[in-house]
């Protein structure tokens, strides 16, 4: 497999592919495009120019490889490169990280029809889909659900809400409803501010994915991700966003005052006309009228009672100049307001400060707006890329450096209850989160922190420091690799959630692709800490063996309150939890079952070496999603 790239997402996915589904990756990547890759099966092929000529991916092997990962942060880039892979390798998986999701779908039609096109009988049976994601499509709704305790953890795919709920036990250790499926225990940090985060590389202490029920019932006292409900997108009406201001917002109420008081001034002189000169009520208004605005004639020689209106009307109508000016300066003055960033509102509190207007941070703050929570947004460059949406959405923005005295305060940080400290340097959102730390002690702190050991001590030492608030440390790339990582195996992804600084995958499979599932019940297919079936395709025939199982109903899609005693056949197809390393193995497994030398991972029966080699015939579903698993 072949991985280009110029950021740590690369580096991080060719890790992936090379420890936990021990495939042979070629990373190409600039001299200077992040941390060298060390370890076995990762040859690291220098590029001097991106996108990669012709002569790099051949030489990258291109034409021989599986799959192709473009993980440019340049959208053109990857379209280039793209085109020119499909050229040299017609049956080649094509996985491409894209921003502009619209443009992704029609990029992933095009090269699959430019496929159909030009795959040859050596192609046949290859798994040759391009695939469209986006890190930070992936990464956004967990850093969402961080910053907003008791939301759940959200993963959107086809029109269906994957909810899983933290729940932390009460002092008597009941942990409430359990849910559907127990996803993960937690690791004992909500208790214990010097234990460690729960990171890759953490020990004992870290969270423990899939149990099975002896486990839970043991862990008293640990907090639990429980899969709470399944159920399908609602979908948002539609709505013009106003670029302009609202009526409200164009005069002053002095101003609206003033010309309430002219107006009644008005209605009242063209009465008292009415009343004195005995004209018709409509005439009367409109010799005031003419009064008002100096285009009457004078009243001279007419009876005093008119004179004295008409002196009064001229009257009024200088007052009424410069109130017409001031209403029209002031409204001028609310256009360019609202064309502008807005400020924080005096009174607001309970808000959520998001540091970054980058790819992932705009992301995130639509998620934040799509959930209704209030957001302030702190950005040192007034072009960046959420500038746009932050104005677009009215949500109030802060242009400054984060490291500067004064800038936090004007978030009104004091007041807010998370700060989401998202910018691309790690010492920035540290410093971020310490100075915000000062200023409000009980603040929910979420960071973007690359590096896990990094993350783990600077979790300790702020749980230490402030054990009654909430701390968390998260890793876009760390979130985004496992999605990326298996759909390079060609493997349908529905999205990920993240368990502290661990990932749990959702995956459509086959039975007919993964024999050791075949005549075993849902319960028997469970493998603690491995993987664990949640839902059963409900959408085309199905049958069990045990009388004891309820049927299931009638095509309606999927089926997630499955019964543990449902007997998987090869013709049903399933959603499975599992781990990363859980989901290599099931990859991995898969061909080397369909070559004959597949190894029971139950231990029932071994039928060969059971080492994990590939195989072509371990095709991706049908339908592959053209857009990120995250939105």
């Amino acid at each position: 497999m072949v991985v280009c790239g110029d950021d740590a997402l690369a580096h991080r996915i060719a890790a992936e592919l090379a420890e936990v589904y021990r495939r042979s990756i070629v990373l190409v990547a600039p001299v200077a495009g992040g941390p060298d890759t060390s370890g076995p099966g990762v040859r690291l092929q220098h590029a001097e120019q991106a996108p990669p000529d012709e002569p790099t991916l051949i030489e990258a092997g291109v034409r021989r490889a599986q799959a192709l990962a473009l993980l440019y942060e340049d959208d053109e880039v990857n379209m280039r490169a793209a085109f020119l892979a499909r050229r040299l390798n017609p049956h080649i998986r094509l996985v491409l990280r894209m921003y502009n999701r619209n443009l992704g779908r029609r990029m992933a039609e095009l090269l699959d029809q430019a496929r159909g096109h030009e795959e040859t009988a050596e192609s046949e049976g290859h798994d040759a889909t391009t695939i469209v994601l986006s890190d930070a499509d992936t990464a956004a709704p967990a850093l969402a659900a961080t910053a907003v305790a008791g939301t759940r953890k959200i993963v959107q795919a086809d029109g269906l809400l994957l909810r899983a709920a933290e729940r932390i036990p009460s002092e008597s250790g009941d942990a409430g409803d359990p849910g559907l499926v127990t996803l993960a225990l937690l690791s004992s940090t909500t208790h214990d501010p010097a234990g460690a985060d729960g990171s890759d590389r953490s020990g004992r202490l870290a969270p423990r994915l899939l149990p099975d029920d002896a486990e839970v019932r043991a862990a008293a006292g640990h907090g639990t991700v429980v899969l709470e409900a399944v159920g399908h997108e609602p979908v948002p009406p539609r709505r013009r966003e106003s670029r302009g201001a609202s009526p409200r917002e164009l005069l002053s109420p002095r101003v609206r005052w003033a010309l309430a008081g002219v107006c009644a001034a008005v209605v009242a002189l063209a009465v008292a006309s009415w009343v004195t000169t005995g004209d018709h009520p409509l005439h009367a208004a409109y010799l005031t009228l003419l009064d008002l605005f100096a285009i009457g004639d004078p009243a001279v020689g007419e009876a005093t009672a008119r004179q004295v209106l008409q002196l009064l009307a001229g009257l009024l109508g200088l007052v009424l100049l410069p109130l017409l000016i001031a209403g029209a300066l002031e409204a001028l003055g609310a256009y360019r307001s609202a064309a502008a960033l807005r400020r924080p509102p005096r009174g607001l509190a309970g808000h959520v400060v998001l540091l970054g207007l980058g790819r992932v941070g705009t992301r995130v703050l639509v998620q934040l707006h799509e959930l209704g929570v209030p957001v302030v947004c702190v950005e040192d460059d007034p072009e960046a890329r959420g500038i746009a949406h932050a104005r677009t959405l009215r949500v109030p923005v802060v242009l400054g450096d984060v490291t500067q005295e004064g800038v936090l305060e004007s978030a009104k940080i004091r007041r807010a209850r998370a700060l989401l400290a998202l910018t691309s340097a790690d010492t920035t959102n540290l410093e971020a989160a310490l100075g915000a730390r000062t200023l409000n002690p009980d603040l929910l702190v979420a960071l973007r922190l690359y590096d896990d050991d990094f993350a783990s001590t600077v979790y300790r030492t702020l749980r230490a420091a402030h054990p009654e608030a909430l701390t968390r440390s998260r890793s876009v790339s760390t979130l985004a690799a496992p999605a990326f990582a298996t759909a390079m195996m060609g493997r349908r992804i529905l999205g990920a959630i993240a368990v502290e600084r661990r990932v749990l995958v959702f995956a459509a499979l086959d039975i007919a692709e993964q024999p050791q599932f075949e005549g075993r019940t849902v319960a028997e297919a469970f493998r603690p800490g491995a993987w664990r079936i949640v839902a059963l395709d409900t959408s085309g025939p199905v049958a069990s063996d045990d009388p004891e199982a309820p049927t299931p109903p009638e095509p309606t899609g999927l089926l997630w309150d499955l019964h543990p005693g449902y007997v998987l056949h090869s013709g049903d197809r399933v959603v499975v939890a599992a781990t990363r390393a859980g989901l290599a193995e099931l990859l991995g497994r898969a061909g080397a079952d369909a070559n004959g030398a597949g190894v029971d991972p139950y231990g029932a029966r071994a039928a060969g070496s059971g080492a994990r080699t590939s195989s072509e015939s371990a095709a991706s579903p049908s339908t592959t999603p053209s857009t990120s698993p995250g939105g």
